[in-house]
């Protein structure tokens, strides 16, 4: 495909992104704003951290004059998923110049998309996919900054947008795939964990055993 049109599907397949990162965004951005951050400080932290649900965590701990390596602990802890996601595409990431961009720039909703792109120019449309996305979150952090004392109403729950955004992205993945083994052992697994170890430590543990049992099963067809 010539670039045009590589970054034309580029844009379509980041439009549910986009859909969620800057209504998030703007709820980030009017939160630090409350939190007493002036836009740029929001503009900086997005900018440099880009960590979604983390950066709502973030304005809590700056604003509690939180140590420096409790938040790196933190955010380590909270984001240690992403260690597993990008397993999927170091092949893919290898090949690529902007290899380093794409390591940075990997999100939930990025490894979801990425993960339905066809072969075809796979790697350039998977780099505007992460530049678009990087842009919406910027653009919306400093849309609420700025716009933050003049939203009148509450925007409580309103990052449950992400959360629904995966649903339908897990859903499509459940529609087209005929192999349905991971979705069951991903679901089975996260609230087995769920109920044994609790809301707070559930996520790293489940995805540990759920790559585990995924990783032998590819094993064993393998030697097959």
């Amino acid at each position: 495909m010539k670039n045009k049109e590589i970054i034309k599907k580029a844009f379509e397949k980041s439009i549910p992104i986009m859909c969620s990162y800057l209504f998030v965004s703007i709820a980030c951005g009017v939160m630090m704003n409350e939190a007493g951050f002036s836009w740029y400080v929001a503009l900086l932290v997005s900018f440099l951290i880009y960590t979604g649900a983390f950066q709502f965590l973030l304005i809590t701990l700056l604003s509690g004059g939180t140590s420096l390596l409790a938040i790196g602990v933190t955010t380590l802890l909270m984001n240690s998923r992403q260690l597993f996601y990008s397993l999927s595409f170091i092949d893919v990431f290898n090949k690529m110049k902007q290899k380093w961009y794409m390591i940075f720039t990997m999100t939930d909703e990025t490894y979801a998309v990425n993960c339905n792109l066809e072969d075809q120019d796979k790697e350039q449309v998977m780099f505007y996919i992460a530049l678009f996305s990087r842009c919406y979150w910027l653009i919306g952090t400093v849309l609420g900054a700025v716009l933050g004392n003049l939203i009148p109403f509450d925007l409580t729950g309103i990052d449950f947008c992400m959360t629904a955004l995966f649903i339908i992205i897990f859903m499509d993945q459940l529609e087209k795939n005929k192999d349905h083994f991971p979705a069951v052992v991903g679901i089975v697994i996260a609230i087995i964990c769920l109920i044994v170890f609790g809301s707070q430590n559930f996520m790293l543990l489940s995805l540990i055993i759920s790559s585990m049992i995924l990783l032998v099963k590819q094993g064993g067809t393998s030697y097959e």
